[in-house]
């Protein structure tokens, strides 16, 4: 590899946001080490502004020492699992336990800095002097900022040696897949290749929400439906092989399987890394979109004339006429295309034809499929020139490698189906291979409606891509994890209920809309808990990203965990205010509690049989529109509240999604030191997350 896995996490700016800047000079790039320094560089804040300020009243002082020394604790159960952390790793000790010294040294600089009984009492006004050491206090939050943050990045290590190793896995049982020579031992060895499959596929589902960069996200998201779709065609074009050793085309149709997967590992490789495998640098990909994005950004340049000012702008009025121009094309020319293509006659004459054994019609076909994937082709390159997007762009992008990819491995299947047209494994490799291009023309017809959403302004649906199964709770094989779609019935009787839901949606994204502050943290959870809402009624109707009942279940989940986390943001708020309408807002806090706690056990909860899963369906769904109900109510409340209380509450404008609810059980702090999770950050953050909710007034 051309860098090393720590090249993919560092200190961030948030550092320097309190004018704390780190001294290291690397850059964070997922959310969970970003996000778990937040309630640090908070609490720190505050502590910090009391230097302006230096005569406190006794009662503030007391306060300000909690707050010290709550901090102080804090780092020192967040070492205690760092240390425990280095013992597992032992090629971070090292450097994981000098970071760890260090936090633990600063914490305790902090709290004696913050130590009331530390300090003189004058008698003339009854007022104390505190932070007369400004130097030291500045030097210790800069030291323990530092530290945490070498902590956390080193953890983050750990992750991405995870997500390597478990690669690495793979691609060895990947080798002996392919030179495996008989149906017994083949059976064998993929079942081993499903279990890695599906342990990799969680390491980097978790690993593509954790990223900050949405470029990479979408990446992420197309190397990973690669591996998602490739699995299938993979089992079907080895066992066709197996069958029919000496066919040429049935070992070609396998070798371009694999040599698409490994493809995709090591994109994912790349991305966790943040490194091209090959040393070359990654050619960013040109289109008119991101073309007329750079010139109007040039408007902006200084020292420039009256007559060049007047030519540039009258330049990009042209360039808005020719956007629009080429947007009614591209997505007119797209639409036609999968209207004429929806019936897929050429995959049902190259089925037919391939069983009958007709090799002058499979020449037929196969040509005209060919032209198809060219057709389909180029329309995916028109597209991404109005993407609107850079991930819609990257997912154009994606769609036109799978039709490239895609279309030869079909016409190589329907020949070994031609030759051979009494063999089963053969046709349902054929079978396997269709299902993908019809699976990427109905992808490919959402992105369409997500470039049209964005040209027209309207809210784009969050790509939350859902990919392969997650093991299950007896780590069930792939055929048992196989997920499930509703039929025309089933969405019928779930049209009323998604109908409310979809309502309760534009309730709650025009309550949302009328915040001034639309940073503000409140707005953001809001934001995600309706546009994940939105995907749910989509579901309903048969359309949308969650494809599966699986899916669907595994939104359900993220969703009710936002849900929890927007409750322990607005629990937060409460304890800010003094007013009588608090009490109404904790009201619908214990509400929203409880009802997301519920849908998160019924996402969990395993159910067997087409009668179950509809009913676990239709709970999730009603669950669903339970919490956004409450957020109706909510978000115009909590509104009112924050204009009343004025702007003496800017920490509400950060994002907190590590916070945990404060109305839970608490965890026993003695149980979890020396303990880690697989993931090793969320042990941390369990410990740092104390911070958030110290009294700091």
């Amino acid at each position: 590899m051309a860098t090393s896995p720590c090249s993919s996490s560092g200190v961030s700016s948030s550092s320097s946001s309190a004018g704390l800047g780190a001294e290291a000079a690397l850059e964070i790039r997922t959310r969970s080490v970003e996000q778990t320094l937040v309630p640090l560089v908070s609490q720190i804040t505050t502590l910090i502004n009391h230097k302006d300020k230096p005569k406190r009243s006794d009662k503030t002082l007391q306060a300000i020492q909690r707050v010290g020394q709550a901090v102080n604790l804090a780092v020192g159960r967040f070492v205690t699992v760092g240390e425990a952390i280095a013992n597992e790793n032992r090629e971070l000790k090292e450097e994981m336990s000098i970071a760890c010294i260090e936090a633990k040294r600063a914490g305790e600089t902090i709290a004696q800095l913050t130590d009331v009984t530390n300090l003189d009492h004058p008698e003339s006004d009854g007022r104390i002097t505190i932070f007369t050491d400004k130097t030291g206090v500045v030097k210790a939050a800069r030291l323990l900022l530092s530290s945490v943050t070498k902590v956390l990045v080193l953890a983050d290590r750990i992750v991405i040696k995870q997500i390597i190793a478990s690669r690495n896995k793979v691609l060895a049982t990947m080798e002996q897949l392919e030179k495996v020579s008989s149906f017994q031992e083949f059976v064998q060895i993929f079942s081993q290749f499903g279990n890695e499959m599906v342990e990799f596929a969680h390491l980097t589902g978790d690993r593509q929400n954790d990223l900050k960069d949405e470029k990479k996200k979408a990446r992420m998201a197309a190397a990973r439906a690669v591996l998602e779709k490739c699995t299938m065609m993979l089992l079907t074009a080895s066992k066709t092989c197996l069958r029919h050793p000496d066919c040429e085309s049935a070992l070609l149709n396998k070798e371009g399987v694999f040599h698409r997967m490994r493809l995709a590992l090591e994109q994912v490789i790349e991305i966790v890394t943040d490194s091209r495998l090959s040393g070359e640098n990654e050619m960013a990909p040109i289109s008119i979109y991101t073309s007329i994005k750079e010139f109007k950004q040039s408007q902006k340049t200084k020292d420039i004339t009256e007559d060049l000012e007047v030519a540039i702008l009258k330049t990009c009025q042209c360039m808005n006429e020719l956007k629009r121009e080429l947007h009614h094309a591209a997505t007119s020319l797209a639409a036609d295309l999968l209207r004429y293509h929806a019936d897929h006659m050429v995959l049902k004459a190259l089925k037919i034809t391939g069983v009958e054994g007709n090799l002058e019609a499979i020449a037929e076909y196969t040509c005209k499929l060919s032209e198809q994937k060219e057709q389909l082709v180029e329309t995916c390159r028109l597209l991404r020139h109005v993407s609107g997007t850079e991930s819609l762009e990257i997912t154009c992008i994606h769609a036109e490698d799978t039709f490239q990819v895609t279309g030869p491995q079909i016409i190589s299947a329907a020949e070994t189906l031609t030759l051979h047209p009494s063999s089963k494994i053969a046709k349902e490799n054929l079978d396997v291979f269709c299902e993908a291009w019809e699976s990427q023309l109905s992808d490919m017809s959402m992105l369409l409606r997500e470039i049209s959403d964005v040209f027209e302004g309207r809210r784009g649906e969050k790509r939350a891509y859902l990919s392969l199964p997650r093991p299950g709770k007896h780590n069930a094989n792939l055929k048992a994890l196989k997920p499930v779609k509703l039929d025309t019935e089933e969405q019928a009787k779930l049209g009323k209920l998604g109908l409310e839901l979809h309502l309760l949606t534009s309730d709650v994204d025009s309550e949302t809309e009328k915040w001034e502050d639309q940073e503000n943290e409140i707005v953001h959870h809001g934001q995600s808990i309706s546009s994940m809402a939105h995907s749910m009624y989509l579901f309903t109707r048969g359309e949308g990203l969650l494809k599966t009942t699986q899916d669907l279940f595994h939104q359900a989940e993220v969703f009710a965990t936002e849900g929890i986390k927007l409750a322990s943001v607005l629990t937060a708020f409460s304890d800010q205010l003094e007013d009588d309408d608090t009490p109404l807002l904790l009201l619908e806090i214990d509400k929203l509690i409880p009802v997301c706690q519920q849908l998160q056990i019924t996402a969990k909860t395993t159910v067997q049989g087409k009668n179950a899963t509809f009913t676990k369906v239709d709970t999730c769904i009603r669950k669903t529109k339970g919490v956004m109900t409450i957020l109706s109510q909510v978000l115009p409340l909590s509104c009112k509240l924050l204009k009343k209380c004025g702007t003496g509450n800017g920490w509400l404008k950060s994002s907190h999604p590590w916070r945990e609810n404060r109305l839970q059980t608490n965890t026993n702090d003695d149980s979890m030191e020396g303990k880690t999770d697989a993931f090793g950050i969320k042990s941390l953050e369990h410990h740092v997350a104390n911070l958030t909710f110290l009294e700091s007034k």
